[in-house]
């Protein structure tokens, strides 16, 4: 390994979930110097937060894997959030990034100093580094709903990111607020195990099903001994995903999105229910909101012992939820809300060049230069920030490749083409106006209410082909930075 620590190129990243790791694997690889800070006990990110009854993850598993560490074990085509953390802990370890990592440290500001950047956690230690990468993901922030006598209800309550393992659902009169990925994946895990699920649904999802496929002990050993094979389905999966759906997902009027709807439409038919059927049909475009891949969810529905509520709900009472004028006696309720996609590294305070302050900058809403940079924020650097292709392409493929970026441009200043890494103002302009526009013709805005669309309604998740990150990802535009002093 060449070292080249003697450039005082120091980082520090903040998050230890996927991005994290793979930034401290990256870094270790290049010979920098580097500290991971996290904020809670272990690595995993959204993976160790999560660990609610069904969770899986919702993309093959075989994609979902770092392109250098492929794993041969999982036990599904999409397996279960628990074998995802494993994997995880198990990469960390086995590259020595764990003894890097900060546990319990969280960052709470970032100022930068003049040529570096300092540091400060909440044990008050404060340490200076020329580069920061932030890893902090965007599904770590749970989001509570706005009703009214949310505090008054008398039993356990939780949102999905905070599940209560102590509380036992067996047998109980459970209510579940909200019907995203996880509302659905949770649906199905406990149905048969509660006397009554009453789930409050707001809109109606567009369930893409999937026969679920659980790999035998001669397939995992197929991958094993063959390094070829698992290789190659990575390359087929990676490629169909990011060529096909990515792709689709673009352009509004997709005849690939036509037929995912007549898929779901397909499945949407096994409700015998007529009425329940209608609860059920959504009223906008499949893939307007993200898409949730189930293979039992309609099949969970259909117990006698679920009920699907689509009145609003008025408020919460100390024994249940009054919807439609009719309450919902419950012992536990659960709520499936979802995140607040716009915090990323919020609430720390980060503040650039000249006093500027990221809060301030992102007062309306979070952008960044391709997804990973801001102006006034010299050797800063985001993985999976802004504008982030969050809806369409592989989320380890898109933060490899990013990073990948990042030790690019860290190459250019080490080289003396850039003093700073700093995105001119005009190129942070430039792009986000492009990207603005283009969003507008994907079938994100094609009239649904969605996690991917900003507070002026305009999708903010990355709206060009794989083939446009691919390409900027590949070289860094130098003329997009602020030039060197001669």
């Amino acid at each position: 390994m060449t070292s080249r620590s003697g450039n005082d190129n120091t980082f520090a990243v903040i998050g230890a979930g996927m991005s994290g790791v793979l930034a401290g694997i990256k870094l270790m690889e290049a010979g920098y110097p580097f500290q991971i800070f996290e904020k809670a006990d272990r690595v995993g990110g959204t993976w160790r937060e999560n660990t609610y009854p069904g969770i899986a993850c919702d993309v093959p598993s075989h994609i979902y894997s770092y392109s250098f560490e492929l794993n041969p074990d999982w036990s599904e085509f999409t397996s279960p959030g628990s074998e995802v953390q494993e994997y995880f802990e198990r990469v960390s370890k086995r590259y020595g990034v764990d003894s890097h990592i900060r546990f319990n440290e969280a960052v709470t500001r970032c100022t930068w100093m003049g040529d570096r950047w300092e540091i400060e956690t909440e044990k008050g230690t404060v340490e200076h580094f020329r580069w920061v990468i932030a890893a902090t993901g965007i599904l770590h922030h749970p989001k509570y709903p706005n009703i009214d006598g949310l505090a008054d209800f008398e039993g356990p309550m939780f949102h999905t990111a905070r599940w209560d393992h102590d509380v036992s659902i067996e047998g109980k009169k459970v209510g579940l607020i909200g019907t995203g990925s996880s509302g659905v994946q949770i649906t199905a895990a406990v149905a048969p195990e509660v006397e009554k699920l009453s789930v409050f649904q707001r809109t109606a999802q567009w369930i893409v099903p999937n026969e679920r496929v659980v790999y035998t002990e001669e397939e995992k050993e197929a991958f094993r001994t063959d390094a070829d094979l698992l290789r190659t389905l990575h390359t087929e999966m990676s490629t169909a995903f990011n060529d096909g759906f990515a792709t689709s997902v673009i352009d509004g009027n997709s005849e690939l999105l036509d037929d995912i709807q007549a898929r779901c439409l397909e499945a949407l038919e096994t409700v015998q229910d007529p009425e329940l059927k209608e609860k059920l049909r959504p009223t906008y475009k499949a893939a307007c909101k993200r898409l949730v891949v189930s293979h039992n969810f309609y099949d969970a529905v259909q117990r006698a012992n679920v009920d699907i509520v689509t009145a609003d709900i008025e408020r919460i009472e100390r024994n249940g939820v009054r919807a439609g004028g009719e309450l919902h006696e419950l012992d536990i309720l659960v709520l499936a809300t979802g995140f607040h996609v716009d915090a990323f590294m919020r609430p720390m305070n980060i503040t650039g060049r000249n006093g500027i302050i990221l809060d301030e900058v992102w007062k309306d809403w979070p952008s960044a230069y391709l997804s990973i940079a801001v102006p006034e924020f010299p050797n800063f650097f985001m993985l999976n920030g802004p504008n982030s292709p969050v809806g369409n392409f592989s989320l380890i493929q898109t933060a490899e490749m990013q990073f990948d970026y990042v030790l690019k441009v860290v190459d250019h200043i080490n080289q003396g083409n850039l003093d700073l890494a700093v995105i001119s103002q005009e190129a942070y302009e430039r792009f986000d106006a492009e990207r603005y526009e283009a969003a507008k013709g994907t079938v994100w805005a094609t009239g649904c209410n969605s996690w991917y669309l900003d507070n002026n309604g305009v999708p903010f998740a990355w709206p060009f082909p794989f083939s446009r990150f691919r390409a900027e990802m590949e070289a860094p535009k130098l003329e997009d930075y602020e030039p060197a002093k001669r």
